[in-house]
């Protein structure tokens, strides 16, 4: 199979910040506790006329941009998010009419926070039959819309935002190096929303006892990324005759910044550098990753040959992570 890999990185954040002074004033803690134990600054939350397609299609317009090619060059257009801007149809599809990607076969994946690496993986292997190929893997939520303003659990770590990356031809010796991907559906009630599906269908019942709400289980997300990370890790880079000292970028999901710094120093990449977007942007869900991608890109610290590992872990639970040799764009 020809070699394939990232050729072009988008993001969009939206244009409203929101303070850690704003989100305390809203949760009845202060600023200075939001802080210290997130070392989140800030976030951006979506205007009310936004949806998901909106910021999702503004980080691949970005990306095909960074690229050099086209919206009606790609054949796939895959969409990770989990605040899709509704039940039907396939966010994808907005996004594709929004930029005019009118070959692009087009579908949403939900895999939560690591949804970005496993549409990767899915870009890669579709790829296979199409040696000239492009697919366009985008990042993208609006978890403003789904917070409880007094849960300061959640509140304090969730923003809006969208990444995105196209998938294509890379030289021999560049691009994919590998995969790993895992989920544990017993551990499912960590990160949910309960209400509005076939289960629990909207009732104003429903809307009167926050079912719609984003929930999280704090400390049962803390003990599953630190047990069930590394071991994928680990697995990815054995798969590829590497060791975690071989690593040159290590760009992960954002969930907060104790519990990010606690993963590197478990996973032995406190040599790498790790891209990390949260103090301004807050946890972004699927587009965490992207996002600290393209800001890694345009910051210019990725060059030609790196290897990088991205990881992206969360509700369901799963985690995905894959393993590239960059290609460093012309």
């Amino acid at each position: 199979m020809s070699a394939r890999g990232i050729v072009g990185t988008g993001s969009y954040l939206p244009e409203r910040e929101v303070s850690n002074k704003e989100v305390a004033e809203w949760c009845g803690i202060t600023a200075e506790w939001i802080e210290e134990r997130t070392e989140i600054l800030t976030r951006r939350y979506a205007a009310p006329d936004e949806a998901t397609s909106d910021l999702a299609a503004h980080a691949l317009t970005s990306a095909l941009r960074s690229a050099g090619i086209t919206a009606d060059r790609l054949d796939y257009l895959i969409v990770s998010t989990s605040t899709g801007d509704s039940p039907q149809p396939p966010t994808a599809n907005l996004v594709q009419h929004a930029v005019g990607a009118t070959g692009a076969a087009c579908f949403d994946v939900n895999v939560v926070c690591s949804g970005f690496v496993f549409g990767l993986e899915m870009a890669h292997r579709l790829l296979a039959a199409r040696p000239d190929g492009y697919a366009a893997v985008i990042g993208a939520d609006v978890y403003s819309r789904i917070l409880d303003h007094a849960d300061h659990r959640t509140t304090v770590l969730l923003g809006d935002g969208a990444g995105a990356a196209i998938v294509g031809p890379v030289r021999d010796g560049h691009g994919f190096l590998g995969a790993e991907l895992a989920s544990r559906g017993d551990a499912h009630r960590l990160i949910r929303v309960e209400a509005g599906g076939s289960r629990i269908p909207t009732t104003p019942q429903t809307l009167a006892d926050g079912g719609h709400y984003f929930r999280m289980e704090g400390r049962g997300v803390r003990d599953f990324v630190m047990d069930h990370v590394p071991p994928v890790l680990d697995r990815l880079l054995r798969g590829a005759g590497l060791t975690a000292a071989d690593v040159d970028h290590f760009v992960p999901h954002q969930p907060n910044g104790v519990l990010l710094r606690g993963l590197v120093d478990k996973i032995g990449m406190s040599h790498a550098h790790t891209h990390r977007t949260l103090e301004k942007y807050g946890n972004v869900g699927s587009a965490s990753v992207p996002v600290a991608l393209d800001d890694g890109c345009r910051s210019g610290l990725i060059r030609d040959g790196d290897l990088v590992v991205m990881a992206g872990f969360g509700g369901g639970m799963s985690v995905g992570a894959t393993l590239m040799r960059w290609q460093e764009r012309s």
